[in-house]
């Protein structure tokens, strides 16, 4: 039986929280493909969803009242599911030719992963990405360090986030119960969604993600003061949505681990705050 005080794994999101500061990928796609429909999104628009199977999140940018009425106005029709069709097989060829672009880790990630192997916990992953997005993105993050023991897609299974299953299938994949001896990690709302309703730990990463959308170097440049500011709403988010801790980036995520280790050998459960 495994010991249930102690960490096993943990389970990350890929882009925003691994790789691709900021999540800039997904987003760029997402707003070529609306535009190649004659109907112009907002990167609000595009990122509002993020973390979401990536035909879910087409829908609900679609459904966004300001975007549904433009699509009403091009088309003379409501926003329906063909169209949810048409855009998605423009979409994931668009962000499969993104992610070669937007490959880079995070800094701190390799760093990270090898603090957290160090003390014995197993690494898997969960993502909003379709499996021939991440077909194109595995072999590049594999060619410089950075192989989960499994990765499930979204598409993979029934549901996709919030839902649990991706969580729970990549738990039972690895082995690993019960689920407050695994962490979630994930820079989106939908991501620690899936991390809470599957029982485990959830941690929410803020300025490497897509709630501030920067790239690293765009965030470098910014004074503390405009850090905070940016800080502050994703932060509270990511607990509104039930984040049991939240952290800059996952360079932060070891001292995050030490804070869950020591709350669950207390005798202490996800979402105990």
């Amino acid at each position: 039986m495994s010991d249930q005080s102690a960490l096993q794994a943990v389970i990350f999101d890929w882009a925003g929280t691994i790789l691709d500061h900021g999540s800039r990928a997904p987003m760029g796609a997402f707003v070529k493909a609306f535009a190649a429909f004659g109907v112009n999104i907002s990167i609000a628009d595009a990122r509002g969803p993020m973390g979401m199977a990536k035909r879910d999140h087409i829908r609900m940018v679609g459904q966004a009242p300001a975007v549904a009425a433009s699509w009403e106005q091009k088309y003379g029709r409501p926003f329906g599911e063909a169209d949810i069709d048409a855009l998605f097989a423009a979409f994931e060829p668009l962000n499969v030719a993104s992610v070669r672009d937007h490959a880079d880790f995070i800094p701190g990630a390799l760093e990270t992963i090898a603090q957290l192997k160090a003390r014995g916990l197993r690494i898997g992953a969960t993502t909003g990405y379709t499996r021939p997005i991440m077909e194109e993105l595995m072999p590049l993050a594999a060619a410089r360090g950075y192989t989960p023991e499994i990765t499930v897609c979204a598409g993979d299974l029934a549901a996709g986030r919030p839902s649990p299953l991706m969580m729970w299938h990549a738990m039972a994949q690895m082995g690993i119960w019960p689920a407050h001896t695994v962490v979630k990690v994930d820079d989106t709302l939908p991501g620690i969604g899936e991390g809470v309703a599957a029982g485990t730990w959830t941690v929410g990463v803020t300025l490497s993600g897509n709630m501030v959308g920067l790239s690293a170097e765009e965030l470098a440049a910014l004074p503390e003061a405009e850090r905070s500011r940016l800080r502050a709403p994703a932060e509270a988010a990511m607990y509104a949505a039930g984040a049991d801790i939240v952290i800059d980036s996952v360079a932060d995520l070891p001292g995050a681990i030490e804070r869950i280790s020591a709350s669950l050998k207390a005798g202490k459960r996800p979402g105990y705050r």
